[in-house]
């Protein structure tokens, strides 16, 4: 299975990403400031349960596909990275813009609905679709066997860790929401922070991974 080291890694690499405001975390922020703590954890269940049908995606399919396929690896290592990349000048440039998920209204749904809401934005946000498909394989030692199974674990180490990081953020957003709301600079500078740090992701996942 996935040693120690390499398994440290990812889940380092994976924190770096998820601790970024993305999709995800804006919706469950905005969830949270319309609805509350329960709408707001709701929607990082089904979140959480959306990416991970696209790790068994990876894992089942792409993930096979890749790990045999150096080009193929590498075309998406350097689409994702460049993909990364432009999310981080995005955030910088709209920074901005995440003080409006904190002055947002929304109408009431049921915890299904919710629910569902949430496993749609996991399942579609691009960001967690680049990450699986061009960095997670890298993750994988070949040489122990099982990729499918090494694929899996990792998935579930990612979305663990989303699990916690964005229920941090719905928690944040419902009990402190006229904290933020009063200061729009606190959320451009949350943004800001963030793109750079996507952007060196970014760099990063370019500059690292298979040579054979």
């Amino acid at each position: 299975m996935v040693s120690t080291d390499r398994l440290l890694a990812f889940a380092a690499m994976s924190f770096l990403l998820i601790v970024i405001p993305g999709p995800s975390v804006l919706f469950v922020v905005g969830r949270a400031l319309a609805q509350g703590r329960r709408a707001a954890l709701t929607t990082v269940v089904g979140n959480t349960l959306g990416a991970y049908v696209l790790v068994v995606a990876v894992a089942l399919g792409v993930g096979a596909v890749v790990e045999r396929s150096v080009v193929v690896f590498t075309t998406l290592k350097l689409v994702g990275a460049a993909y990364l990349v432009y999310l981080g000048i995005k955030a910088v440039r709209e920074r901005g813009s995440l003080h409006a998920a904190f002055s947002g209204d929304a109408p009431v749904h049921s915890s299904w609905r919710t629910l569902a809401d949430g496993f749609a934005v996991g399942v579609a946000n691009p960001k967690t679709i680049v990450f699986f498909a061009a960095v997670l394989p890298q993750f994988v030692d070949r040489g122990q066997g099982n990729v499918t199974g090494q694929m899996l674990l990792l998935g579930l180490v990612f979305n663990a860790i989303a699990l916690a990081s964005d229920s941090v953020w719905g928690l944040v957003a419902a009990t402190a929401r006229s904290w933020f709301a009063r200061s729009p600079r606190r959320l451009a500078l949350v943004g800001g922070v963030g793109g750079v740090t996507m952007i060196g992701l970014g760099v990063t996942v370019a500059a690292t991974g298979r040579k054979d």
